[in-house]
C-alpha cells in the first residue's frame, strides 16, 4: 500500500500517488484549485427516461447551487463547481455544518432556498436577497472522520451520510430516496408538483469525478430551469 501525506489544504488524507499526480499537474485558477483537483464533482448524464431496475435510487432534483462542504475541526469551506469559495453566502449552512459532533467530513448537495410549499425557488437563491435562509440538500458524501468514503458503493456512503446528519441540524437536510421501479411514477409525481426533475443514480457504484453514466438525470421540460437552459443558448 502506498503511503500516505496529508496536504494542508485540503486536510483529507490521499495517496502519494495522487498528490504527485496532482501536483505534476499544476496549479488550477480560481481560489480552490487544488481541492478541486482532489475532490472533483461527480455530474450526472442527461436522459429522458427514468431507469426502472432494482439495481437504480432515484432522488429529486432541487433547482439550486451544486456546493461541496468540507468541514475540518472548526473550519467550513462551501465550495462550487467553479472552485469558489462561497462560506461567507451562506451562515446557515456553515452553523448547521458546525454542529455535528463529527469534525471532519467532505458531502456534495444542492444549496436551495425552499418557498412555503417546500419547493425550491430559484429566483430567491439568485436575488441574493435571502442568503441566510440557504439550505443545504445533502445527497452524498465523500469522507468522513478522515477517511475517503468515494470508492464505496452509493448504498453504503447513503448509510454513512445517515449517520452523520442523524440529529438533522437545521440549515443541512439529507435527499430522501427511493429505489427500483418507482422511479418512473416518481418522476411523473415529481413534474405534477412543479419539481424540476428527478436524478437516478446506481447504488453499487463508487463516486468518480466528471460526468458519469451512472448519475443520470430526467428533466421536467415543462420547469422554468428548461427556459433559463433555453435562453442561455439564444
Amino acid at each position: 500500500m502506498l503511503p500516505f501525506v496529508i496536504i494542508s489544504y485540503p486536510w483529507q488524507f490521499i495517496t502519494q500517488a495522487r498528490f504527485l499526480e496532482a501536483r505534476a499537474l499544476g496549479p488550477m485558477p480560481g481560489p480552490s484549485g487544488y481541492l478541486r483537483r482532489m475532490f472533483g464533482f461527480c455530474l450526472p448524464t442527461g436522459a429522458k427516461a427514468v431507469p426502472d431496475s432494482p439495481e437504480w435510487l432515484h432522488a429529486v432534483k432541487y433547482d439550486g447551487y451544486r456546493l461541496r462542504l468540507e468541514r475540518d475541526g472548526d473550519r467550513v469551506r462551501l465550495i462550487t463547481r467553479g472552485g469558489y469559495n462561497w462560506t461567507d453566502r451562506y451562515p446557515w449552512i456553515v452553523e448547521a455544518a458546525l454542529k455535528s459532533r463529527h469534525k471532519q467530513f467532505v458531502i456534495d448537495g444542492e444549496a436551495v432556498v425552499l418557498g412555503v410549499d417546500g419547493i425550491a425557488d430559484f429566483n430567491a437563491l439568485h436575488s441574493r436577497k435571502h442568503d441566510d435562509e440557504v439550505q443545504l440538500y445533502v445527497f452524498d458524501i465523500l469522507a468522513l472522520d478522515g477517511e475517503d468514503l468515494r470508492g464505496l458503493p452509493l448504498s453504503m456512503r447513503k448509510t454513512n451520510l445517515a449517520r452523520l446528519l442523524a440529529r438533522r441540524p437545521d440549515g443541512i437536510f439529507v435527499a430522501p430516496f427511493e429505489q427500483g421501479e418507482i422511479g418512473p411514477d416518481l418522476f411523473k409525481a415529481a413534474c405534477q408538483m412543479g419539481l424540476d426533475g428527478l436524478v437516478s443514480k446506481r447504488r453499487d457504484r463508487p463516486y468518480r469525478a466528471g460526468r458519469s453514466k451512472h448519475w443520470i438525470k430526467v428533466k421536467n421540460r415543462k420547469h422554468p430551469a428548461i427556459s433559463r437552459v433555453m435562453e442561455s443558448f439564444a
